[in-house]
């Protein structure tokens, strides 16, 4: 078997708050090679972590990170009440600056690799996360994702960073040559499950699959050819490569 890098999603986000530090603390104990996480800018251009941009879901207040200072930001309780009830409410779980995840990073595990999902499809979102990465020296132990080529584009020209795009029905601004920009690309289940995986196997890429949260779909990603795997719950991935 290959040695298939294993990436927890959000963090460790089937048992604990999405995109929160106390969610990639748990990933990293747990001993996977990654986590991933999204990155959007609050109105004071301070590069914050979250997956939708607007904080609804997992913070229960309905405004987006961009119309937010991140004082502002830092007030919001990142719980996830709408998941996991009381169970981290009020514990003081606030949404992390992109600083506060790596300073945590390299107390904790400084050999961890990172999935940089910019979610803010600006040039001044990449620049700023990349300024980040690069002052904690780990942005050559990134992957960039990013649903938008042009984004993938800009990454793969400006920095020459690790890119990792999405099949062209995914993707937004896409191009004929999009393709090219790509180093890698991300198939989700659903794509694993389908005939269509062949179609994006065969271009040859190392393949970053997600996210697989059962020892049949670890199994499936497995045969299918997976380089990366991606879990929202690591453990079943883990015990299926024998790391548990």
């Amino acid at each position: 078997m290959k040695n298939i890098i294993v990436e927890g999603h959000r963090g460790y986000c089937a048992k604990y708050p999405e995109n929160t530090l106390i969610s990639f603390a748990a990933a990293m104990d747990l001993g996977v090679d990654a986590f991933e996480f999204d990155v959007w800018l609050t109105s004071d251009k301070v590069p914050v972590l979250m997956h939708d941009g607007n904080a609804r879901r997992t913070c229960g207040v309905d405004r987006h990170l961009r119309d937010m200072t991140l004082a502002e930001a830092k007030q919001l309780d990142a719980c996830y009440s709408e998941k996991f009830g009381d169970t981290f409410k009020g514990q003081g779980i606030t949404v992390p600056t992109l600083e506060e995840t790596l300073q945590l990073a390299a107390e904790k595990r400084p050999d961890i690799f990172f999935g940089v999902e910019i979610k803010e499809y600006t040039e001044e979102t990449v620049d700023l996360t990349v300024a980040l990465l690069k002052k904690y020296g780990v942005f050559d132990r990134c992957w960039f994702y990013a649903f938008n080529a042009r984004i993938i584009r800009y990454i793969k020209e400006k920095y020459n960073g690790r890119t990792m795009g999405y099949p062209d029905i995914q993707m937004g601004e896409f191009q004929p040559d999009s393709y090219d920009w790509y180093e890698e690309i991300g198939l989700s289940m659903m794509f694993v499950r389908s005939e269509l995986c062949a179609f994006y196997a065969a271009k040859g890429m190392p393949m970053h699959m997600y996210c697989a949260d059962n020892e049949d779909d670890v199994r499936l990603c497995i045969e299918r050819g997976a380089d990366l795997i991606t879990a929202n719950d690591p453990v079943p991935l883990m015990r299926v490569l024998g790391r548990m």
